[in-house]
């Protein structure tokens, strides 16, 4: 082998493993991301949390989606923010809210530009029995798990939530469990701005939830058979 060739060969090799790297790092900071989404939920940090979000974002709860930044903001900061802490941005006396997030299966696009992530949520949620202050139709101690399948986008640089897709799949109460329990959350039923917290479109009827059992697809194929 020439001179030549083994200085191209060792530059091929230089690019495949920089773009492997490259890769590796963007795993990890869609993990990040992801995982810091959670921590922001956690601590009703509802403007931290929107802000995670690109311009061009798509929120989907229940049955409902929220179109861009404006979008998430009536969903996490007018709905979410005034029901759970009265309108304060940060945590609240006696309220649980926590996101234990797992599973993550991240895959970056060729061109490094957007990527899809798997993630299992598991929430334990409910109120002090000394707070004051009522949530309407919120459980005092219950358990919740569910799916998300997102969509991911560098902006300038920078990793932001393109589609958040959360699947809940079932609700429990904390004394009587899972096998006596349903969901509390009902599905969407007004647009915005009939409902002024409502989202953009309502985009299916209310999915099946527990006691019902579905398969979230999966956005990536099976890593032996390739189907």
């Amino acid at each position: 082998m020439s001179d030549a060739d083994a200085f191209n060969t060792l530059q091929e090799k230089v690019e495949a493993l920089t773009r492997q790297v490259g890769i590796l790092e963007d795993v990890n900071a869609i993990r990040h991301l992801h995982y810091k989404y959670g921590y922001y939920m956690d601590k009703c940090l509802y403007d931290e949390t929107v802000e995670l979000f690109s311009d061009s974002a798509e929120v989907r709860f229940l049955n409902g989606l929220y179109r861009g930044r404006k979008g998430a903001q009536r969903l996490y900061c007018d709905w979410f923010r005034n029901l759970f802490t009265g309108g304060h941005n940060g945590p609240a006396y006696g309220f649980l809210l926590d996101h234990l997030m797992l599973q993550g299966v991240i895959d970056v696009a060729p061109d490094r530009a957007t990527a899809r992530a798997r993630f299992r949520c598991f929430m334990q949620g409910g109120v002090h029995e000394s707070k004051k202050e009522v949530i309407p139709n919120f459980p005092s101690q219950f358990w919740e798990g569910g799916i998300y399948e997102n969509e991911y986008v560098r902006e300038d640089g920078v990793w932001k939530i393109r589609l958040l897709n959360y699947n809940m799949l079932w609700q429990a109460t904390y004394k009587e469990g899972w096998t006596h329990s349903a969901v509390h959350l009902g599905a969407l039923t007004k647009t915005f701005p009939e409902d002024p917290n409502g989202p953009d479109e309502l985009v299916s009827a209310m999915p099946d939830v527990w006691p019902h059992t579905r398969v979230v697809p999966f956005h990536y194929p099976h890593p032996v058979t390739g189907k």
